[in-house]
């Protein structure tokens, strides 16, 4: 059935600002209300450890310029740093980002340079002049169906930028490095979660370096740049179909402000070596979320605005799972928070990780690379997948 005008010309007037929905900078009135969509109450924790953590420390923070970046470097701003230094190869949204904090908080020391995490000569400088206290690495390729298409840039950004970055933190006697990372990563059915695996596997392999490195796992995250949740906006502005991959796909959600709280709290916390996670209660079927969104607006699903089902997309799969097996839960300050023991594979050959992943990125194939990928994480098998045939090869 075709849309009714007279509410498409409402539900448009409310959605007019949808190209800066997931913009930090815009006003809390003006965003979609995405806490309505958890299915549970949102998280809050106590401030007090972040901010002694926090407070008179050099930060420094990769992909500063994505949605998680963003927020993330204005909560810090709350907590008045020492130094804030943004790190981004996106010119335009890094300069937004820098010129907001020095209007919003002018006493805050903020640095900000467009740089490539993969760069090692540039990265080194950067970390030489300011010696971090704390580095928070966003910076990542996290599209799934992109990756797919794309594993050299997963694995040069996601796995070898990690390892720059890394190496770095540990020669310049970083304290705390803290990996944000994705239930992606667990039992990986992607290319792009098994390049944030192996990025999981090398800096678990560090452990006594001096260095303490720290994982946070992240749910989906609401409003964030890319998330399904801007394509359901923007369907339903223009009247639909909204478009679910399936009717059993479900997500475990958490907002930015969660996942910008997760991150601060592991810098806290974190003592090297833990995996943090939130207990966001059970998955979340997306095709509710829909329902969700376009009853928010008055209109009836299926009625109004037709939902479809497309089917899973390259790499995905039905649902996703937030710790490995051999991940054991240990004593956590907070009954939201899962802290996990977790040590890199017994059997990750990582002297022939570092001779293999020059001569991969040097190759044209996009199967070696896969194959790197799923000879370093066993347990990586491909799902929806032109890459599913390689899992076939003994």
């Amino acid at each position: 059935m075709a849309p009714r005008i007279k509410d498409i010309l409402t539900f448009k007037r409310y959605l007019i600002m949808l190209p800066n929905l997931s913009n930090p900078f815009v006003s809390a009135e003006h965003r979609f209300p995405y806490e309505t969509l958890l299915e549970r109450d949102p998280i809050v924790l106590d401030q007090r450890n972040i901010r002694n953590q926090i407070r008179n420390s050099k930060i420094l923070i990769t992909g500063a310029a994505g949605s998680i970046g963003t927020q993330l470097a204005l909560q810090i701003c709350d907590y008045q740093p020492q130094l804030l230094i943004l790190l981004d190869q996106s010119e335009t949204a890094l300069g937004d980002v820098e010129m907001h904090i020095r209007s919003a908080y002018p006493t805050i020391n903020v640095n900000a340079f467009i740089a490539n995490i993969t760069d090692p000569v540039r990265i080194d400088s950067i970390l030489r002049q300011f010696r971090p206290d704390i580095v928070f690495h966003a910076a990542a390729y996290k599209h799934v169906p992109i990756m797919e298409k794309h594993p050299y840039e997963a694995i040069r950004t996601n796995v070898l930028g990690t390892q720059i970055l890394a190496d770095l933190a540990i020669k310049y006697r970083v304290s705390k490095f803290i990996f944000i990372s994705t239930d992606k990563a667990v039992n990986p059915s992607s290319v792009m979660g098994a390049s944030k695996r192996l990025a999981e596997m090398y800096i678990q392999q560090t452990l006594h370096s001096g260095t303490q490195f720290i994982i946070t796992r992240f749910g989906n995250v609401l409003g964030s740049n890319g998330s399904f949740i801007s394509v359901f906006q923007k369907q339903i502005a223009s009247g639909g179909p909204v478009t679910v991959t399936h009717p059993d796909a479900s997500r475990y959600l958490m907002t930015i402000p969660e996942a910008c709280q997760l991150v601060l709290e592991a810098s806290a916390i974190g003592t090297g070596g833990q995996v943090l996670y939130f207990d966001m209660g059970k998955p979340v079927l997306i095709r509710t979320i829909a329902e969700k969104m376009i009853r928010s607006l008055n209109l009836r699903p299926n009625k109004v605005i037709e939902i479809i089902f497309t089917g899973l997309r390259p790499g995905e799969k039905l649902s996703e799972e937030l710790h490995q097996p051999d991940e054991l839960e240990c004593f956590s300050i907070h009954p939201k928070i899962k802290l996990m023991n977790a040590a890199c594979p017994a059997n990750a050959d990582f002297e022939a990780f570092n001779k293999s992943l020059a001569a991969v990125l040097s190759s044209s194939c996009s199967d070696e690379m896969v194959s790197f990928l799923k000879r370093m994480v066993p347990e990586y098998v491909s799902c929806n997948s032109d890459f599913e045939r390689l899992d076939l090869v003994t």
